[in-house]
């Protein structure tokens, strides 16, 4: 028994299933699924500065990804990470008892570095999860550093989404070579993670590049609270939201085979529009044009060599770009947007759990 009452064992049947149930789960971009429980696609080179290069025999590092819609737990393995479980975002002491039963065998009684990457806003610093929009009410104000540490001894360092993402495309994926680099994630929600000068940058509270809480209009979707921001325009959630608005109204928006008992997903959305439905067109037109506006914002406040995108831009990159350049050419500064290169994830749907595993080597 742990010290939020959980025993480990009586836990497992349920651990498992919810890891099975995520097989038929949805989220608001539709490219989510697990593919592969085990991925060596990507290696995590250990000698990569400024994360750590060592870390001592007898501990393992231990990644946990908490999303709106799934939680993974990944570890680091002969220089790779593999992901060893993904389960749904639900309550948090279910979810957490999932997370604990998933270590609790993975570790075999060694201690372990954690990285925990989560939505913010949190309080980094102290491990605290404080009141992410993307997360049901019963994971705000939960002190998960604290929790894990007290499970499983060790340390343990909580890292905003978007800058763990960014440290992991930066080391590993289409970052690699820059020292001024924006990385940009979208998928419940929206946030940037910034590489300024070769060094993360997280501002005074951990909170820098929370690029989805700016507002684009007046008046438009509702994202992180705000409406018309750029989370409500560009998320994918905020996308889905924008075409249920349309469906409601007697569109006809999605694919034959689209199931009304299921969500309406990101992905329906491009595929509807690579069919050629109009009313598709036009919402995945206007997602690329916010993109483009709010990509001119970036470059005109921090003049990055790169910005690399993820969530489902590299899944539908041909529907967006085209109105994103046109919208990035009108509203940037001429200079910087020629010196700055936007190119997608190259991470894949595994960019979370290396962002985990990035949180846990960054320097403390």
């Amino acid at each position: 028994m742990n010290s939020m009452g959980y025993s480990v064992h009586s836990a497992r049947p349920r651990a498992t299933a919810m890891a099975g149930a995520y097989e038929h789960s949805q989220d608001t971009t539709g490219w989510g699924k697990l593919s592969e429980r085990d991925t060596h696609l990507n290696s995590f080179p250990a000698a990569s500065v400024p994360l750590q290069s060592e870390t001592s025999s007898t501990r393992s590092l231990v990644g946990i990804d908490v999303g709106g819609t799934k939680c993974a737990v990944s570890h680091l393995r002969d220089g790779k990470v593999v992901e060893v479980a993904r389960f749904p975002t639900a309550r948090f002491d279910n979810t957490f008892r999932d997370i604990v039963v998933t270590v609790f065998e993975l570790l075999a009684g060694k201690q372990a570095d954690f990285g925990i990457s989560c939505g913010g806003p949190l309080d980094a610093k102290n491990g605290i999860i404080l009141c992410p929009p993307n997360l049901p009410e019963s994971w705000h104000g939960v002190s998960i550093c604290r929790l894990l540490t007290e499970q499983f001894g060790g340390r343990a360092h909580l890292m905003n989404d978007a800058n763990a993402c960014a440290l992991a495309e930066w080391h590993f994926g289409a970052g690699r070579g820059t020292r001024h680099m924006i990385f940009l994630t979208s998928g419940t929600g929206m946030g940037a993670g910034l590489i300024l000068n070769g060094e993360l940058y997280e501002g005074a509270t951990g909170d820098a590049g929370e690029i989805g809480h700016v507002r684009l209009r007046c008046d438009g979707p509702v994202g992180y609270g705000k409406t018309g921001s750029v989370e409500g325009f560009y998320s994918g959630g905020g996308i889905a939201r924008r075409a249920m608005t349309h469906l409601s109204h007697g569109g006809a928006l999605i694919p034959p085979w689209y199931s009304a008992q299921q969500p309406l997903t990101t992905q329906q959305i491009a595929e509807a529009a690579k069919f050629g439905d109009v009313i598709a067109l036009r919402i995945i037109e206007e997602a690329g044009t916010h993109l483009g506006e709010t990509i001119a914002i970036l470059i005109d406040l921090f003049n990055p060599e790169r910005i690399v995108i993820g969530g489902f831009f590299p899944h539908c990159r041909a529907l967006l770009e085209p109105t994103m350049r046109i919208a990035l050419a009108r509203e940037a500064l001429p200079n910087p947007c020629a010196a700055c290169e936007i190119l997608p994830s190259q991470l894949g749907e595994m960019i979370g759990s290396h962002g985990a595993i990035a949180a846990a080597l960054y320097p403390k």
